[in-house]
């Protein structure tokens, strides 16, 4: 490797790096549109178009309708909305089925909600992280008020297969929904297709800013609001974070207008960097390998080294990812999904997740390769 390496970010799960365009679109709106689009003047009525302008592009991006777009502050406030609202629509339904696998915003609030009486059951997959539908259809019940199943995990990758589960929680006459932050932009999402209910989205694991997300409300559903108040048609109280707003609209336009390109792109270089690694580190492997995955997500376990001592290398190198995810990423305890999927504790801590953007390139595919097979080397040297 010639000289150093200036950045190279394979941590895109934690958050993506905003878009030129989004940053353009949002310093745009601090300088000119800062108006409250509650206010009935002119300043008002301009930054309100604005607001209705991202909410159509974000609605484009999810085959949905603007009217069905709630903007929140992210994504576990959307899911959070979601579930909330779910069991206070349906209070005479006790239940909800998730899985273990969730993200760790929505399997915290579901423990919360355990405490207060709510029954939850939480489907366990298999060692490829894959859920069984027929599972899922015998823990629906009569008392089920919700199914909440991510889309894409934000560790492995893997797909669920949201569409065949919707439809088993609308023959049983419960609301399904569906955390898609980990998809949105980088997958196809058709909601005139997939019969979910409400589905979660986060503007900065698209290119967007912090602190922005979306939660799709299918039409005809009056979901009580978490933060009650006349914004957003009554559906999420608060002035509405016009910057943040606009940005993700730009960064879902962007996700719209290239989706297939890059999609097919990141795959390529995924499964490049997948394929080497296993062939020169005989001791690797891929969690999830053999199931449908999310294009620009790769999570490989390199035997029982610690993954943190490989991480710490890369990081002096100037090579960013993560054991997993982000707000439980401390390194000191195992992925609960890892787990969930059969690996035991030191297979789950000796695993990297490396997860690509519309940025990365060959070249910097090239240059992890070449540091990972000096620095797996050296540890291997070492432990020898």
């Amino acid at each position: 490797m010639n000289g150093p390496i200036e950045m190279i970010y394979l941590d895109n799960n934690a958050t993506t790096q905003v878009a030129p365009e989004c940053v353009d679109a949002i310093l745009a709106c601090l300088r000119d549109g800062w108006g409250n689009p509650s206010s009935k003047h002119r300043l008002g009525i301009e930054s309100k178009q604005c607001v209705s302008e991202a909410r159509a592009q974000v609605a484009t991006l999810l085959g949905a309708t603007p009217l069905e777009i709630v903007f929140t502050s992210g994504g576990t406030e959307s899911s959070h909305t979601a579930i909330l609202g779910a069991v206070a629509l349906n209070p005479d339904k006790r239940h909800i089925v998730t899985t273990t696998v969730e993200h760790p915003s929505i399997l915290l609030l579901l423990r919360r909600l355990e405490e207060q009486g709510i029954r939850v059951t939480y489907l366990e997959v298999d060692e490829k992280g894959r859920l069984d539908l027929p599972t899922l259809e015998r823990a629906v019940t009569q008392d089920t008020a919700l199914v909440s199943l991510m889309l894409a995990n934000n560790e492995t990758g893997v797909l669920f297969p949201v569409e065949e589960a919707a439809q088993i929680a609308k023959s049983r006459g419960c609301l399904f929904h569906t955390d898609a932050v980990q998809a949105a932009g980088k997958a196809e999402i058709d909601l005139g297709r997939m019969p979910v209910d409400l589905l979660s989205l986060s503007g900065h694991k698209l290119h967007a800013s912090k602190g922005v997300g979306a939660l799709f409300v299918r039409k005809g559903l009056k979901l009580p609001p978490l933060f009650p108040g006349h914004q957003e048609r009554g559906r999420r109280g608060g002035t509405e974070n016009v910057p943040g707003i606009v940005g993700m609209g730009a960064a879902s336009a962007l996700a719209v207008n290239g989706l297939k390109i890059h999609e097919a792109r990141i795959r390529t270089l995924r499964d490049r960097l997948e394929s080497e690694i296993l062939a020169h580190v005989p001791f690797a492997s891929v969690n999830g390998a053999g199931a449908e995955r999310i294009a620009n997500t790769s999570n490989i376990r390199f035997g029982n080294m610690e993954s943190e001592a490989i991480l710490d290398k890369l990081d002096r190198m100037n090579i960013f990812a993560s054991p997993g995810a982000a707000c439980t990423a401390s390194g000191s305890e195992p992925s609960h999904v890892l787990t969930a999927m059969g690996l035991d504790r030191s297979a789950a801590l000796a695993s990297i997740r490396f997860s690509l953007s519309r940025y990365t390139t060959e070249e910097e595919v090239d240059q992890v390769l070449s540091a990972l097979s000096g620095i797996v080397g050296r540890l291997s040297a070492e432990a020898a």
